[in-house]
């Protein structure tokens, strides 16, 4: 017997197509240059279709930026919570950088759209940015509660922490090439968190 409240699975299919179809878009030719239109088309529905799913374009770019930063949360969380030693901070930020790498499109709507939305900026920084902070800072306060990191501000380690990977992810404009290897990024990933937890001076 299907629950009442829950739409049926193919109204969640149509509605995730849509919302993976205006990533691609949207990353590709921007917001203001993807019309509703293109955007049905694209997705396989009529246009009525997609506003009976989304009231306009802008409730479309919201929920791609900040449905797909709650995912990116989620699996932090997770690995986090997961991590068998706090010095496996190469394997989280490793697989960190993967996902954001398979993630370019969210991340290029996110930044490019940003500046022109304050709305979508504040929403994203509100409901994802400081959730992952204060995830990463209850991490690291831990760490060092227990003497295996050293006793610094908690909030600022989290915050370098997560923009190293998030810096590392955009493969194709920071740090790494396009097409770059599994092994490349593994290389990546590694020499990224000695940097991150043994510093830069050589020991005295």
């Amino acid at each position: 017997m299907r629950v009442f409240n829950s739409p049926p699975s193919s109204e969640v299919q149509t509605r995730t197509r849509i919302l993976q179809t205006a990533q691609r878009l949207f990353a590709s030719q921007g917001f203001d240059g993807t019309t509703t239109r293109e955007l049905a088309e694209a997705s396989g529905v009529a246009e009525g279709t997609l506003f009976r799913h989304f009231p306009n374009k802008k409730a479309i770019l919201v929920e791609v930026a900040t449905s797909g930063w709650v995912d990116i949360l989620t699996d932090l969380l997770t690995e986090l919570s997961e991590m068998g030693s706090y010095k496996a901070v190469a394997q989280v930020m490793r697989r960190r950088m993967w996902n954001l790498n398979k993630n370019v499109d969210l991340m290029k709507v996110c930044f490019m759209e940003v500046q022109f939305h304050p709305d979508l900026r504040d929403r994203i920084q509100i409901e994802v940015i400081n959730k992952m902070t204060d995830v990463a800072e209850a991490f690291f306060q831990t760490a060092m509660d227990k003497g295996i990191y050293r006793q610094a501000d908690a909030k600022l380690v989290a915050k370098v922490f997560l923009g190293m990977f998030a810096i590392a992810g955009f493969s194709d404009n920071t740090l790494m090439e396009p097409d770059a290897s599994p092994q490349e990024m593994q290389q990546m990933a590694e020499g990224l968190a000695d940097i991150f937890l043994n510093g830069v001076l050589a020991k005295e």
